[in-house]
Formats: C-alpha cells, structure tokens, sequence
C-alpha cells in the first residue's frame, strides 16, 4: 500500500501500489503537458469519495512501500489518460486485460 502526499499540508491518501504506479504515470504525463485536472477516488476507510485538484503549483509525493516496481499496463494508462482528460476528471477505473481487444466506453 503506497500513499500519495498532497499539497504543503502533507495530506495523503493510501492507494494500493500497482494502482499507484499507473496514476504516478498519468499525473506526470499531464502535468508535463500543463493540463491540470481533477481527480475522484474513494477513501479507504468507506467514508466516501475525495476530489483532489491535481496542478502543477500543488506538490504531490509519491511514497512506494514495495521493493519492485510492478510492470506498468499501458492499455490501463492510456484509458486512466482518457478519463483524466474527459469533462468529470479522473476516476480510477479497473484494470483493464493488457492485450484486451476491447474498446475503451466512453
């Protein structure tokens, strides 16, 4: 279980590690590109959903408690891209088959 550390405040949130890896990728790619974006996910404790603003003046920290890193799936990044791009922001969605022919609903 890894954490992602938001703003200056120190305000962190426990996200499984693989998923973590995919939406480290996503992040960096969009912020790279200057997009900033919205970011819905459940908390763990079942107290609902937290939306975080993801801007490049926001710093973020990624903390791995795992050794290895996992084998990134591209298909999962690129749709995770999609629904950061989309109108509603991203929301972490299912892993998807990596070689899966299906497409993306949108």
């Amino acid at each position: 279980m890894g954490k992602l550390v938001y703003n200056a405040l120190g305000h962190s949130f426990d996200i499984e590690d693989r998923t973590l890896s995919h939406l480290r990728m996503v992040f960096m790619n969009k912020l790279r590109r200057g997009e900033p974006f919205m970011f819905h996910f459940p908390v763990g404790d079942g107290s609902g959903t937290r939306t975080l603003w993801i801007h490049p003046s926001i710093p973020l920290v990624f903390h791995f408690y795992g050794s290895r890193a996992p084998q990134l799936n591209r298909r999962w990044i690129d749709e995770l891209m999609h629904e950061a791009s989309s109108a509603n922001g991203l929301t972490v969605i299912a892993e998807p088959e990596p070689d899966s022919p299906e497409a993306r609903s949108a």
